[in-house]
């Protein structure tokens, strides 16, 4: 799945059923190609360049499944960065 497939893509927290807001980036492992976190901007982004300290980081792991609308992550709080 591209980058740009992926920000098209609500991410919801099953634990609250919170939204959480579409991914703004990824960061990747660049020994082995692989994502480690989906980055979803917080409240009061404006295109990554405003409030990026608020940004959500959401490890790999607890991405639990991605459909064709939506990613479903199980967070036990929202893991802010900051």
């Amino acid at each position: 799945m591209r980058l740009s497939e992926m920000k098209q893509k609500e991410v919801i927290n099953i634990k609250d059923c919170s939204r959480l807001g579409f991914v703004g980036d990824v960061d990747i492992d660049i020994c082995t190609g692989r994502v480690t976190a989906l980055i979803i901007p917080g409240p009061g982004c404006l295109w990554g360049f405003l409030g990026r300290e608020s940004e959500y980081v959401i490890p790999w792991r607890d991405v639990k499944q991605i459909g064709d609308d939506i990613i479903l992550v199980e967070l036990c709080k929202k893991e802010q960065k900051g």
